[in-house]
């Protein structure tokens, strides 16, 4: 049983910070979601006891004091799971048409406000020999076009991630690119179109989990290979 355990997802309410809440809820972690939206987080907080909806926005000083303190309430922080993203304005524009503003907000949002709440949550996650999990993207080592603005958000978290784990090694600190997933955001990078065929978050929950469960060497890892090297062993 995990049932001393704790982690903290944000974007807890839908896609995959959801569908990673209710599998930990499941194995009895204690689970605190949060995110701007505070109704889709109280009915993700209602499909299981051992999940908590706590409403704010990351790239808040406040909101991320609040959740310090939840925290240090429950003395230990065994995951900390950055997975709110901004994606950008939809259609996405080029680099050269980015407007500036939005750009920073997709900074802020991706790059800024995770690398925030790690300094503010980083003695409770040490403290339990936890783990700090960046969700990235393949857009941060790949070019697409209409991606920029994004993927080079993503791609500063990567290297942000390599960093702090040189930097902190006694912790397990991972990027984990999920692929793609049928999400919102998702939905909203291809407006208009038709993106049933992409897998839905639920998929990619054993690959995290598998990454949580087996520790291996901080670094950057695909939720495909992670799940191959399930299926091959």
């Amino acid at each position: 049983m995990d049932d001393s355990r704790t982690a903290l997802i944000t974007g807890g309410s839908a896609g995959l910070g959801r569908a990673v809440a209710l599998a930990l809820a499941e194995r009895g972690w204690q689970v605190i979601i949060t995110g701007r939206r505070a109704a889709p987080l109280e009915r993700v907080a209602a499909l299981a006891p051992g999940i908590t909806a706590c409403q704010g926005d990351v790239t808040d000083a406040g909101h991320r004091r609040r959740l310090g303190s939840e925290i240090a309430a429950r003395g230990r922080l065994d995951l900390l799971l950055n997975n709110a993203s901004a994606l950008g304005p939809s259609p996405m524009p080029t680099l050269a048409q980015y407007p500036e503003a939005e750009l920073a907000a997709v900074f802020t949002t991706d790059v800024l406000a995770p690398l925030a709440l790690i300094s503010a949550l980083l003695d409770p996650v040490s403290r339990a020999g936890g783990a700090i999990v960046n969700v990235s993207s393949d857009a941060a080592v790949e070019a697409y076009e209409g991606w920029g603005g994004y993927g080079a958000a993503k791609a500063a978290l990567d290297h942000a991630t390599a960093v702090l784990a040189l930097e902190q090694p006694e912790l397990s600190v991972y990027a984990f690119d999920p692929g793609d997933m049928r999400t919102a955001m998702h939905q909203a990078a291809f407006p208009g179109e038709d993106i049933s065929d992409r897998p839905e978050p639920d998929t990619v929950v054993p690959a995290l989990l598998r990454l949580l469960d087996t520790r291996p060497a901080s670094g950057r890892y695909r939720a495909a290979d992670l799940l191959s090297g399930a299926a091959a062993s």
